[in-house]
């Protein structure tokens, strides 16, 4: 098992022996072959991907038989099972069915679509929106859309991998700034001179959660002429007086050009959208290869971020509430000694350190009955492998009483505090 701290899980060992066909050919599956690290860990009884929930996104889950506290969600708001939402999207599935077989350029946009983007562009008082139908789809059909090969895009070292994915995708020069480092972005962007220049940062940081410093990157953008793109996947419905993400929550509406966001975290359902001028809109709805060339939402998923939005305006009490878990669980976790990064959010993570040690400490904490989720590179840096744990408004204190207890008998076993 040892081996597992020396190699990263989607990386394939290149000192294997190559499978040579009887054509005299490497065959195109060997890396398949060659890839064994997943296995290993299986083969330890440590493999903590894939398993299998039996129940609906609730504090509670059913895996694999077994009821357990669910602290492995982007649920925040505990909207996937609320009522209201259940109901839009059954009753939407009712009047349009199960899909629109069909591109929104085509056939495939409803009435409801365009309800939905109306509702996002006054939600996040932007002039348009345009819809996609997952998130890891937005940021490329954005991203490939706008930069050109004379521009420059200019991306956080931690962005989402969709973000990089949809750089390598485009024309454009891409380079990467330190995070949060301001020193560093504006080093860049004077370098770039007089070329368009895009700058994309994640709002909330999906892994150890902490917030974009959106003022001072607002502040050295204006100075070189940038634009500025904030993929707010993590901080809608999360952050800012009325929950309309990290812009809000710095009040810079007004100065930041393009929010995305998706519909898989706070906005209970899937898909994704960028908010921006109606001009860049009305670009992208005609250049975006990625929403051109892919089958619209489905009318259930539409429904439902319809109904979430609304609650969102009307239960305040349920952000009040993440927030009340949130300030709980980073208190105890301090307290206990745990290292929780820079985290600042409902994403709390308890940093390990090495890959087998994170791996025995989310077994331990499955076996007792909580359900974490194991974070290790390439998704972290080598040596900073951690446990994400996040927070639901609907997680009741008694539920996290008992994880406190589970997560510090474990972490004092495995000598982690």
């Amino acid at each position: 098992m040892a081996v597992v701290q020396k190699k990263q899980m989607a990386v394939v060992e290149e000192s294997a022996p190559l499978k040579v066909l009887e054509t005299g050919t490497t065959d195109f599956f060997e890396k398949c072959r060659m890839f064994t690290t997943a296995k290993e860990v299986m083969a330890a009884g440590l493999y903590p991907y894939f398993h299998v929930v039996e129940s609906e996104q609730s504090p509670e889950v059913i895996v694999e038989g077994r009821k357990m506290i669910m602290l492995g969600s982007n649920n925040y708001l505990g909207l996937t099972n609320h009522p209201k939402v259940k109901e839009a999207a059954i009753e939407a599935v009712k009047k349009y069915g199960s899909g629109c077989a069909g591109t929104r350029f085509l056939n495939g946009t409803l009435d409801i679509h365009v309800k939905l983007e109306e509702k996002l562009a006054s939600f996040f008082r932007k002039e348009a929106v345009l819809t996609f139908s997952t998130g890891y789809q937005t940021n490329l059909g954005i991203i490939t859309s706008l930069a050109g090969k004379h521009d420059v895009v200019v991306i956080d070292k931690l962005d989402h991998a969709s973000i990089i994915d949809a750089c390598r995708l485009s024309y454009a020069e891409v380079k990467k700034f330190k995070h949060n480092d301001m020193g560093s972005l504006e080093y860049i962007l004077k370098a770039s001179g007089n070329r368009g220049k895009l700058v994309v940062v994640d709002g909330v940081y999906s892994m150890e959660g902490d917030i974009a410093p959106l003022p001072e990157i607002v502040k050295v953008c204006k100075k070189y002429g940038a634009r500025i793109m904030v993929d707010d996947a993590h901080g809608i419905g999360v952050l800012g007086k009325t929950g309309r993400g990290t812009v809000e929550h710095f009040g810079l509406e007004q100065e930041v050009d393009i929010i995305m966001g998706t519909y898989s975290k706070s906005l209970a359902s899937i898909g994704g959208f960028v908010a921006a001028s109606e001009e860049v809109i009305h670009y992208m709805k005609h250049t975006s290869r990625q929403l051109i060339f892919s089958a619209s939402p489905p009318p259930a998923s539409v429904a439902a971020v319809i109904a979430a939005l609304d609650i969102i305006d009307g239960e305040p009490e349920r952000r009040e509430r993440l927030w009340h878990n949130t300030n709980k669980m980073m208190k105890a976790f301090k307290q206990m000694g745990f290292d929780t990064g820079v985290a600042e959010t409902p994403i709390i993570p308890l940093v390990i350190g090495e890959m087998e040690r994170t791996f025995q400490m989310w077994k331990t904490l499955y076996d007792e009955g909580v359900f974490v989720n194991s974070v290790v590179p390439p998704a972290t840096t080598p040596g900073r492998c951690l446990i994400r744990t996040s927070y639901m408004a609907t997680h009741t204190d008694e539920m996290l009483d008992r994880v406190l207890g589970v997560i510090e008998k474990a972490g004092k076993k495995l000598g982690v505090i």
